[in-house]
């Protein structure tokens, strides 16, 4: 019950960045600072939090061993991951753009056959029917969202989303092979942050360009976005899945919180940005892009029991 609690405290505390996302662009905000400001928060805060333990020289260490594939797989996995996302807050409310995020799911699943190393491994079938779930109900709910928009508006809040979905777990799977467990999770996340920090500046350096400077407003907004899920959400989750990791099917649950994500996002909308409520379609599309992540999650841990129950019958236990 504690790891479950944790867990659905982090979903909370990550739907906070779609819901001030969200705001900033309706205050008028850049999607450009929403976007590269939460990284420059998260640097300094990053290196308090490894520094503490002086785990700092051992990422720098690491990254100029492989200078060129931290940059590429921190870029595609931060970069190209995060950027696209806050750009879709601009043609679709947070709530939409929560669940359609969810299809990350699906992008994991085909992507295994080119992350797999030595031993070829087929895309996992039976993940990808129940992930059919999940975009069918992100499929209903931007149908429903095209009915209310133009058809562009609705394009260029799925195809940013398509390009998240697939570089976030592209980037950071190909970054736990180049780290190959010789560092821990924070050190991988601040390698990461340094790496990726040529695209943020290159894209501020647009921002200044296009956009001007950030309003005070939208720095503060973007700084708590950073503690809230850079740093407060990422610490939980971890933290949650700690608790449980030598249970499958209780880390199964954990992580099928996150699905609480979309329901967090939506009533945060609701309260602070006085968003009309969806209809009767939109919530229908929800429950099943929910009820689709926790099925996922479910099939995943019997699949691991079963694997452990095989290999302790091979090994003779």
């Amino acid at each position: 019950m504690k790891a479950t609690i944790i867990g659905i405290l982090s979903a909370l505390f990550f739907s906070v960045t779609f819901v001030l996302n969200r705001a900033m662009e309706l205050e008028g905000g850049s999607w450009v600072w929403s976007a590269t400001l939460r990284f420059f928060f998260m640097l300094p805060l990053l290196l308090i939090i490894v520094g503490y333990k002086r785990n700092v020289r051992p990422v720098f260490t690491h990254i100029k061993k492989q200078p060129l594939p931290w940059i590429i797989w921190s870029t595609v996995g931060f970069g190209l991951f995060y950027a696209p996302l806050t750009f879709a807050t601009i043609y679709g409310p947070g709530w939409l753009v929560a669940a359609t995020f969810q299809i990350t799911i699906i992008a994991g699943s085909l992507l295994v056959p080119f992350l797999s190393k030595g031993k070829k491994q087929r895309i996992p079938m039976q993940s990808i029917f129940i992930s059919l779930i999940i975009l069918s109900g992100v499929f209903i709910m931007q149908l429903e969202h095209a009915s209310s928009v133009p058809v562009l508006n609705v394009v260029l809040c799925v195809i940013p989303l398509i390009i998240a979905a697939f570089a976030y777990p592209l980037g950071n799977r190909k970054m736990m092979q180049v780290v190959n467990g010789q560092l821990n999770t924070f050190q991988r996340i601040l390698g990461m942050t340094i790496a990726s920090m040529p695209f943020w500046v290159l894209l501020s350096i647009y921002g200044i360009a296009t956009q001007g400077a950030p309003s005070s407003n939208q720095v503060l907004q973007t700084f708590i976005v950073a503690v809230s899920s850079g740093i407060i959400a990422t610490v939980l989750f971890f933290y949650a899945t700690e608790l449980v990791n030598h249970d499958n099917h209780k880390l199964a649950a954990i992580e099928a919180t996150q699905s609480v994500e979309v329901v967090f996002v939506l009533f945060g909308e609701l309260l602070l940005l006085s968003a009309p409520l969806p209809s009767a379609i939109s919530f229908a599309g929800m429950a099943l892009v929910i009820a689709g992540m926790i099925l996922h999650s479910v099939v995943s841990s019997l699949g691991n029991r079963k694997k452990m129950l095989v290999h302790k019958k091979v090994s003779g236990d």
